[in-house]
């Protein structure tokens, strides 16, 4: 069976360092295994350090532990003009970067606890041709693939 390629947004990344309950940690335990591959890009890598800097200084060193670790793949950040090209994907600018990253990697699923702008629009899923939800969704479906 071809490994499962996930692609986790920093809210996922954060929590999975932050908390050792929970199902995006699951995911990084996961990424351990040769059952999934785990990717972010660079701009999941800046704000996932620069946010726990921030709200969790003493976990800081953690990330790049975990990071490998879980053997997650740091992908190239989409360029400027394939961002500009690729607005239309979603409403929020600002998240276009991480939606362009997951499909270019050609995941199999994003991971995110982003309600606003990534689970809450259905449509966003649809457009860009990636299945995207949370951790805890990604984990069944990974169950599902994995048993089947």
């Amino acid at each position: 069976m071809k490994a499962a390629k996930i692609f986790l947004d920093s809210s996922v990344l954060i929590a999975g360092v932050i908390s050792e309950t929970g199902a995006a940690h699951v995911l990084l335990q996961l990424g351990e295994t040769e059952d999934i591959t785990l990717m972010i890009s660079e701009l999941v890598f800046n704000e996932t350090t620069r946010s726990i800097g921030r709200k969790s200084p003493e976990n800081l060193e953690n990330v790049q532990k975990e990071i490998e670790r879980s053997r997650i793949v740091i992908l190239d950040d989409p360029t400027g003009e394939e961002i500009q090209a690729n607005l239309y994907l979603m409403g929020d600018p600002y998240d276009v970067p991480i939606l362009l990253a997951a499909i270019k990697a050609k995941v199999d699923y994003l991971a995110t606890h982003d309600r606003k702008h990534f689970l809450d629009d259905p449509k966003v899923a649809e457009k860009a041709g990636v299945k995207i939800g949370t951790p805890g969704e990604v984990l069944a479906w990974v169950r599902d693939k994995l048993n089947s």
